[in-house]
């Protein structure tokens, strides 16, 4: 019983390490980025998330904190998490490459100046990189959340980065939903004044 409150415990210290060092190397690319959208929503577009995984979970919780509420009840937001329509991912998958699910979506949903944000804890997912390179395409702003391990064609692709410090996908996972919430929270702050 010892031993696995020790494993806990430092499970614990890990994460909150990794916060703090985000604490250090983040809060610029956080603030820019939630500028970004609350520009966008005041101009009337939209944000759109995805990711694999783990991650595309991330992209539907943080669509839903937008379209429905956060803190406070206030109008729906626009946002759209393209991980959640099965019928599409296989058709997509199938009839063209698992590399197309998201950029093929982005393609038909995606207007200029609407904010497209890829989640990959490897910084290295082809589909991520195929959706925000066609969301640069269509004059989107574009944004990732990725780890320390950072595919270089990623962060070329992209208007803004947040690099999570770390290797381990849970921690990396653990942070990017604070970042999400971090930027949910001054959205709705901001556009509702509250």
């Amino acid at each position: 019983m010892k031993s696995m409150e020790n494993l806990i415990e430092k499970c614990i210290e890990d994460s909150i390490q990794i916060k703090q060092k985000l604490t250090k190397t983040s809060l610029k690319s956080i603030a820019e980025i939630t500028e970004k959208i609350i520009g966008a929503y005041r101009e009337g577009n939209k944000v759109l998330w995805f990711g694999n995984g783990g991650s595309a979970a991330d992209a539907q919780h943080l669509s839903t904190e937008l379209v429905g509420k956060f803190y406070i009840k206030r109008k729906a937001l626009e946002s759209i998490a393209l991980t959640t329509n099965t019928s599409l991912l296989t058709a997509i998958g199938n009839d063209y490459s698992f590399s197309e699910v998201f950029s093929r979506q982005v393609e038909a949903l995606v207007k200029p100046n609407d904010v497209v944000i890829g989640i990959s804890t490897s910084g290295s997912s082809q589909n991520i990189i195929k959706g925000l390179e066609e969301a640069k395409r269509r004059g989107a702003i574009t944004v990732a959340f990725i780890g320390e391990h950072k595919d270089k064609n990623m962060v070329a692709t992209v208007d803004y980065f947040i690099s999570v410090p770390s290797k381990d996908t849970a921690r990396i996972q653990e942070s990017h939903i604070l970042i999400g919430h971090i930027i949910c929270y001054l959205v709705e702050k901001e556009l509702f004044n509250k």
